[in-house]
């Protein structure tokens, strides 16, 4: 490549252009659920449902449109696997005092057992995941992709 060429976007090892970082990053999550997907398969849900599963348990009930936001679904998504959650009876949708149209959705014990069950599910993998990098290097990721990710707790 001379000066004169352009930079050409890859994700490959040593790519200097400015969209590097975005590729490995995809390709990164791409391994990463691959690896979270075969965890979950057992237990009978995707990893759409997975991180619906993350927000009740953390939170607590919560609006099924703030659902949305916080997985990054669209309301037609979001209304699908909160849809699979109650079929298979790992949540359930309830009124909101006050607001008719608004409904929350709340994890069950059973949705609280399959949360806690996916973790030790995916312990033996996440393992794997990180078979390829040197002690305290997997520590050291999760530090800079949590700084990465969340930017706002800096100075937290």
């Amino acid at each position: 490549m001379t000066a004169d060429t352009p930079r050409r976007a890859t994700d490959r090892p040593g790519d200097g252009s400015p969209f590097a970082l975005g590729l490995l990053l995809r390709r990164a999550h791409w391994r990463a659920a691959a690896v979270m997907t075969e965890a979950l398969r057992p237990l009978g849900i995707e990893l759409r449902h997975f991180a619906v599963l993350i927000v009740l348990a953390d939170r607590g009930p919560t609006l099924q449109r703030d659902l949305g936001a916080e997985t990054g679904s669209d309301k037609a998504g979001i209304m699908r696997v909160v849809d699979d959650l109650e079929r298979k009876g790992l949540a359930v949708r309830k009124a909101v005092p006050g607001d008719r149209r608004a409904r929350a959705v709340e994890i069950t014990p059973a949705g609280l057992e399959l949360f806690d069950a996916a973790h030790v599910a995916a312990e033996p993998l996440a393992e794997r995941l990180v078979a390829e990098l040197e002690p305290g290097e997997p520590e050291r990721l999760a530090e800079l992709l949590t700084r990465f990710a969340h930017p706002e707790n800096r100075d937290a």
